[in-house]
């Protein structure tokens, strides 16, 4: 039996973070429309500001993918000026193709109803270049489509498509290297990678492809919070659930979650426990053997912090998956959005990303045990 709770708690940065930062208005009592397009504006905002640090070091490329229903998907490639841009060509002494880039599909996290092509701007720029720096790989940048207007299960076949979309485009016309490709993403978005590593583990994918390298899920949900007695089963007693413990969480208290949730329009008869596409996390640890590594980012003052590290329990010590695990003590859901300079963790947020990558593609061993990486500070 678990018990995280001692991962709770606020530190000193974030309680002086919190005290400096006006009162937001009460979530959901503007028109959808205008707060999203708020939301978008600001984070569009601070990636344009932050996006010339690496103006030459690596070239935007706008992409469109194809969905399954017809709808073109707005894609952006980052290319680093490191990594050389050309497509598979034979070896010299074989008929083989020398390969390419590995590449990194990231999908923006936002509740599956924020954020754009242009938000994501400086995270993947500052990830091609960084990664590009200890391994060749460039980073394909997808906005699939958003609720409400898009209910469940659209931005998840949006990502399934994306990923045919790199086999059938990105390898052939790019040279990019389809025995590495790595899938992640932040909060929602790590809901639809581990979605998507999961469905084509178990051989769900609507077109064959070659098997994911890795997965990177930063402050994932990995369970819909409508089917969650599997996780509060495997705790020492519901009332130390991150749940429980940070129901009124800022930046996403379960009010939040819950209307994110609701925007997806479910149907009830999908809504159970046993739909792995929306509960990833409760796969069974004989169907989870062998996916790829995994690596975990969990915030302590986050609800979905115990659904994490319950996955990642699972994977490590249950069906042998090779597990890089962090958890971010002190500060809440969304931290990075403030920046180093006010929250010294951020560092290590943007380490687990740049170095999961690379962890990922280096073929680690499995240690067969969940070994929880903390950074931060002391909570109060």
């Amino acid at each position: 039996m678990c018990d995280f709770s001692r991962y709770g708690g606020a530190s000193r940065e974030w309680m002086a973070v919190e005290a400096a930062s006006p009162t937001p208005p009460p979530f959901g009592s503007l028109i959808l429309d205008v707060m999203r397009g708020a939301v978008n504006a600001e984070r569009e905002a601070a990636a344009a500001k932050l996006l010339p640090t690496f103006a030459d070091q690596v070239e935007l490329i706008d992409v469109t993918i194809p969905a399954r229903d017809g709808f073109a998907l707005p894609g952006r490639l980052y290319w680093p000026t490191v990594v050389a841009r050309s497509s598979p060509s034979p070896s010299p002494s074989s008929s083989t193709t020398t390969a390419g880039p590995a590449i990194y599909m990231h999908l923006h996290g936002g509740g599956y109803f924020f954020g754009s092509l242009s938000s994501e701007d400086a995270i993947c720029a500052g990830l091609a270049v960084e990664t590009a720096a200890k391994t060749p790989v460039v980073v394909l940048n997808l906005n699939y489509r958003h609720t409400p207007e898009h209910a469940y299960p659209t931005a998840w076949h949006d990502v399934q498509d994306a990923l045919a979309w790199i086999h059938a485009v990105a390898v052939p016309e790019y040279g990019v290297d389809p025995a590495r490709v790595v899938v992640g993403g932040i909060s929602a978005g790590a809901h639809l990678a581990a979605s998507l590593v999961l469905e084509q583990h178990l051989g769900r994918l609507p077109q064959p492809v070659p098997a994911i390298a890795g997965q990177v899920l930063i402050i994932p949900t990995v369970v819909h919070h409508r089917c969650y007695d599997g996780q509060l089963a495997q705790l020492t007693s519901p009332k130390v659930s991150s749940f429980v413990e940070n129901e009124f969480a800022p930046l996403l208290p379960m009010s939040m979650i819950t209307f994110f949730t609701d925007l997806l329009h479910i149907e009830p008869e999908e809504l159970g426990p046993d739909n792995l596409l929306l509960c990833p996390g409760n796969v069974a640890a004989e169907k989870a053997r062998g996916l790829p590594p995994t690596v975990f980012g969990v915030c302590g003052l986050d609800p979905l912090r115990d659904e994490g590290l319950l996955y990642a329990k699972l994977l490590a010590e249950r069906a042998g998956v090779p597990t890089d695990v962090h958890l971010y003590r002190g500060v809440p859901h969304g931290f990075h959005e403030f920046g180093v300079d006010k929250l010294s963790v951020v560092r290590d947020w943007n380490a687990t990303m740049i170095n999961g990558i690379t962890w990922a593609l280096s073929k680690p061993a499995a240690s067969n045990k969940l070994d929880i990486q903390v950074h931060g500070e002391q909570t109060m």
